[in-house]
């Protein structure tokens, strides 16, 4: 299921809480479970439980499930857990409500994630506080990119309502095998081929009454009670209202519909925003020192910016030299051998960016590139990103490469950052 702004309700999530189960139990073993029922000690717990956590998903980054897509965004399986588990550390009350609920069975069975089976409940615990994590942050998201309120409970609807869609398509498409059920669904003894059943094309077209009546059935059919016949409280405001149902299934259909691309076009028309702010701001820079750039100018600019493609230019600093040593500072941060050298030659055709700080050398540079774009914009080349993530190096890899502690990697960043942004003012000024 795609709604705006969501990006665990899709089938990869099953993914996502598998790794996070895998690398959260083996997280809490180093964190001593017996630790979790001491309130006091929760907000270490917490900071230690999502580093060592971090660490095993990082560690495991190169497997196939880590790798996997998570979604139909792009995410993979490893970015959804990370994010997730960051979020955690956000919002410490999901963390507290997880250790009173292994509070309560420790006070139940002592060291019970030590007895058969009491692994598994340790994981479960974890894969329902996840569960309700995952609710709250899509909620969240729902609501910053619709401007609509959304609760954790209203996603949790949507996904029913999306699984109901899905349950019924099946019934339908084999409906002769289960004519009584898509006769009760329908509300009509069968007596040929359903004419629903050629028009359920999407769950837009879905309707209302076909779920109450789906849920309805399915304690006869063998399924147990329908969602919206139980006594659960959590369906109360849609058993009654049809109306409310059939709106949330067709905004479903309509994402879907308009989504239907996988963002393909988006992904073109960035591209293409790319390549025209690159000649944009080539031509300015061109142009920088007439009083009043006009259209004859900018032509000419944007004529010698393509004749310059012709040949290299010099760039900032000239590359560094094969240094045996930065082999060794680039091994000692996770970074491969040579990082250093290649990521100083894909400066060679520098902006004025890097000629502006071409004296602070390239780790400030990089530092600087990744406060103000972040650490994985597109404009990036291939030799500056961490092959492991795919961004460019931590400030903490980058703070081991300059030999440097962080907090001056920082000053020497923020600097920069603030020379540059006089630079700028000047120029626009």
């Amino acid at each position: 299921m795609r709604l705006p702004g969501t990006r665990y309700q899709e089938p990869g999530w099953e993914e996502v809480r598998k790794l996070l189960g895998q690398c959260s139990l083996a997280a809490l073993r180093g964190v001593d479970p017996a630790r979790l029922p001491d309130a006091a000690a929760w907000e270490g717990l917490l900071a230690e439980y999502v580093e060592r956590t971090g660490e095993r998903l990082r560690q495991g980054r190169h497997g196939a499930r880590a790798r996997a897509s998570g979604n139909s965004y792009g995410d993979s399986v490893l970015e959804l857990a990370l994010g997730l588990l960051y979020e955690l550390q956000a919002r410490p009350a999901d963390w507290q409500a997880f250790c009173a609920a292994v509070a309560h069975e420790q006070a139940r069975i002592a060291g019970f994630w030590l007895d058969a089976g009491g692994e598994a409940l340790l994981r479960k615990k974890l894969n329902d506080m996840y569960a309700v994590l995952r609710d709250k942050v899509d909620a969240d998201n729902y609501q910053a990119a619709c401007g609509r309120p959304c609760s954790p409970n209203r996603i949790y609807a949507y996904r029913m309502l999306d699984t109901a869609y899905g349950e019924i398509a099946r019934l339908f498409a084999d409906w002769e095998q289960h004519r009584a059920q898509v006769g009760a669904i329908l509300g009509r003894e069968l007596q040929g081929v359903p004419i629903e059943v050629r028009q359920l094309r999407t769950i837009a077209d879905c309707r209302a009454e076909w779920v109450l009546r789906w849920s309805e059935t399915l304690e006869a059919f063998g399924g147990g009670v329908g969602p919206l016949h139980t006594r659960s409280k959590r369906f109360a405001n849609l058993k009654t209202a049809p109306d409310k149902i059939g709106e949330m299934l067709r905004e479903i259909g309509d994402y879907q519909a308009l989504s239907a691309n996988q963002d393909r076009d988006w992904l073109q028309d960035r591209d293409d925003a790319a390549l025209w702010m690159d000649d944009y701001w080539r031509v300015l820079q061109e142009s920088e020192q007439a009083a009043t750039p006009g259209p004859d100018l900018i032509l000419e600019a944007r004529q010698e910016a393509l004749e310059d493609e012709q040949a290299p230019e010099a760039g900032p600093e000239a590359p560094l030299p094969h240094d045996p040593q930065l082999d060794v500072l680039a091994t000692a941060v996770s970074l491969p051998p040579g990082y250093m050298q290649a990521a100083g030659e894909a400066e060679a055709r520098a902006g004025w960016v890097a000629r502006e700080l071409c004296d602070d050398g390239l780790v400030v540079r990089l530092a600087v590139y990744a406060k103000l774009l972040g650490p994985g914009d597109e404009s990036y080349p291939d030799a500056w990103r961490d092959p492991a993530t795919g961004e460019l190096p931590t400030m903490q890899q980058l703070a081991g490469l300059a030999q440097v502690s962080l907090p001056t990697l920082r000053k020497r960043r923020d600097a920069a950052i603030a020379r540059l942004q006089a630079a700028t003012m000047r120029r626009t000024g």
